[in-house]
């Protein structure tokens, strides 16, 4: 395996850390202010696109995709180190159109929309014309396992109406939102991993209605917000399908894999930067006499939080050369891996940032809690801890069966 990383892949960490000291890091207050100061819990800052457009001109836009007719055309391998820079400020990266949930809805469109549906939605999403949301959570049964969805897609003459409840369908709320794709039952008397497609539905569609924000550990995430939706009655055409019937499944997997390895490749970068303000946080205070970066127990937090990001940071590499080069389905166990390996290793170094800046970890004054909320977040996203743990474990017994 080959970790090296390509001269583009080089020029490219070179420009997005110039872009982030220059942008990213010195606006970050400039950001949260103009959100309080509008009175409007979902106000989008000028700031955002002011940024977007300098990172359109930089050609800092849309890195993730591997096709370069859409994207920039690197690799998983080339792309992971990317993703860890943008991961250091949450909000940072829509600002590249490299932020969940349209990067996924995009990946789906581009590998299973038709021609029509990726003149219609994906060339704006790509554009960053607009956002979208992916409506596959329900509150009624457990989404861990995809076969439980009920809500359902009925087919009617020319047209589906739909019915059902989702919940955690971040983007939703966000006035740019434009399209959604969701998941729902069209053949019930099908296998269960058959049962679901996956639908394209307008939110200005009659029949959606957002029935409250929800938040993460007290966080609504604004503009980016999870809300819980119900459609009663939606129709769309027939035209809409993505894919076909009963691909609904196949899709949320292709779905599913690029976007956990995303989430942890920022989720290294979000690490990183906590540890980064640790150690600046604990070599400017004294206690007892002796700067705290000097005490025993806060240099045994540092070395360890080091040594976990090293270990989560190779697992994660291997997992995208994995996928370069056997494919998502040889990757999946790799994938469930660090799907819970990076998250714990990045929650023990949150943890302990906080922890060496006191009360004001708690604050809003450093970036610490939100990151903390977001890292907890990711051990039920994308399916929970539980679910990768038993595939792993089921793939270390059948070993030895």
């Amino acid at each position: 395996m080959d970790f090296n990383y390509s001269e583009k892949s080089l020029e490219l960490q070179e420009k997005l850390r110039k872009f982030f000291d220059q942008y990213i890091f010195p606006n970050e207050q400039a950001y949260e202010n103009a959100i309080v100061d509008s009175g409007d819990p979902l106000h989008i800052p000028d700031l955002l696109n002011e940024l977007k457009q300098k990172a359109k001109d930089q050609n800092l836009w849309n890195l993730f995709l591997p096709d370069s007719e859409y994207g920039a055309g690197l690799t998983n391998v080339e792309y992971a180190p990317l993703a860890e820079i943008t991961g250091q400020s949450w909000w940072a990266p829509e600002v590249f159109n490299c932020s969940a949930p349209d990067t996924g809805n995009m990946e789906i469109l581009a590998e299973f929309g038709s021609p029509d549906q990726k003149d219609q939605w994906l060339k704006p999403l790509l554009e960053g014309e607009i956002r979208s949301c992916f409506a596959m959570t329900e509150p009624n049964v457990a989404s861990s396992d995809a076969t439980n969805i009920s809500s359902s897609i009925v087919a009617d003459g020319e047209n589906y109406v739909i019915n059902g409840r989702k919940w955690w369908t971040s983007n939703a709320i966000n006035p740019r939102a434009k399209i959604c794709i969701f998941m729902g039952v069209t053949n019930p008397e099908n296998p269960p991993y058959t049962k679901q497609s996956q639908v394209l539905v307008p939110m200005d569609s009659e029949g959606i209605t957002i029935v409250r924000p929800m938040h993460v550990y007290g966080y609504d995430d604004g503009y980016t917000g999870h809300p819980e939706l119900k459609f009663e009655n939606v129709t769309v055409p027939k035209t809409n399908i993505i894919g076909g019937e009963g691909m609904g499944f196949k899709i949320a997997q292709a779905r599913l894999g690029p976007g956990r390895i995303h989430h942890c490749m920022r989720t290294i970068g979000m690490a990183e930067r906590a540890l980064e303000l640790m150690i600046k946080r604990t070599m400017s205070r004294e206690t007892f006499g002796t700067k705290i970066s000097d005490h025993g127990v806060v240099q045994d937090w540092i070395a360890r939080s080091r040594i976990k990001i090293e270990e989560a940071r190779l697992l994660t590499l291997k997992t995208a050369w994995l996928i370069d080069n056997v494919g998502k389905e040889q990757a999946k166990i790799e994938i469930s891996a660090i799907k819970v390996g990076v998250i714990e290793a990045a929650s023990y170094v949150i943890d302990k940032a906080i922890q060496a800046h006191g009360a004001m970890g708690l604050s809003q004054d450093t970036p610490l809690a939100r990151m903390a909320a977001g890292a907890r977040t990711l051990r039920i996203a994308d399916g929970p801890d539980e679910v990768h743990l038993r595939s792993i474990a089921k793939r270390e017994i059948n070993k030895h069966s």
